[in-house]
C-alpha cells in the first residue's frame, strides 16, 4: 500500500518536470566560425556583432542571437569585412538597411537627439524635484509647529470663553 503512494507521487514528479522541461526555450549557443584572413578582421567583427542589434530580438546583438535574420547579418558583417569595407561603411549599410535600431549606440542627428539628452533632462528634473522637496520639507516642521501652536492658543482661548459663560 505505502509503495502505491510512493509510486504515484514519483509518476507525478516525473511527469511535472517532463511538463515544464519541454516548456522551457530552447537555448542553443550561436556556433558560428568565419574565417577571416588576418585576426584585425576577427577582433572587428567580434567587435561590430557586439555592437549591432538583432532587428527581430529586442535587446540581443546579432553575437548572442540565433534568429535568422541575425545569422543573416553576421554573415554579411562578415562578408563586408573580407572585402574590405570599413567600420564607419559597414555601420552605414546596416542602418540604412535596418534603421537607426539596428545599432546599440545610434549616432546623434534630429532624430536620435531625444535619445541622447532624454536621460540627462529627466536626470536634472528628478535632481530640481528633490531639491526642493528637501528645501520644503526644511521650511514645513517649523512652520507646522507654529501653527500647531497657534491652533493650541486658540482652542485654550475658546475654552476659556466657554467656562466663563
Amino acid at each position: 500500500m505505502l509503495w502505491r503512494g510512493w509510486s504515484r507521487g514519483i509518476r507525478l514528479l516525473l511527469g511535472t518536470c517532463v511538463v515544464v522541461l519541454l516548456g522551457l526555450p530552447e537555448t542553443h549557443a550561436v556556433i558560428e566560425t568565419y574565417q577571416f584572413s588576418s585576426a584585425e578582421l576577427e577582433q572587428r567583427y567580434r567587435m561590430l556583432s557586439q555592437e549591432l542589434r538583432c532587428p527581430k530580438c529586442q535587446n540581443q546583438n546579432i553575437a548572442d542571437s540565433n534568429a535568422p535574420i541575425a545569422r543573416d547579418l553576421r554573415a554579411e558583417l562578415a562578408r563586408q569585412l573580407e572585402r574590405g569595407a570599413n567600420d564607419e561603411e559597414i555601420l552605414a549599410f546596416m542602418v540604412e538597411r535596418y534603421g537607426e535600431f539596428v545599432r546599440y549606440r545610434p549616432e546623434v542627428n534630429d532624430q536620435t537627439l531625444v535619445l541622447w539628452i532624454g536621460p540627462w533632462l529627466l536626470l536634472l528634473l528628478g535632481a530640481g524635484i528633490v531639491l526642493r522637496s528637501v528645501r520644503r520639507s526644511g521650511e514645513g516642521p517649523q512652520g507646522d509647529a507654529n501653527a500647531i501652536t497657534a491652533a493650541r492658543g486658540a482652542l485654550r482661548k475658546r475654552l476659556h470663553e466657554q467656562e466663563t459663560e
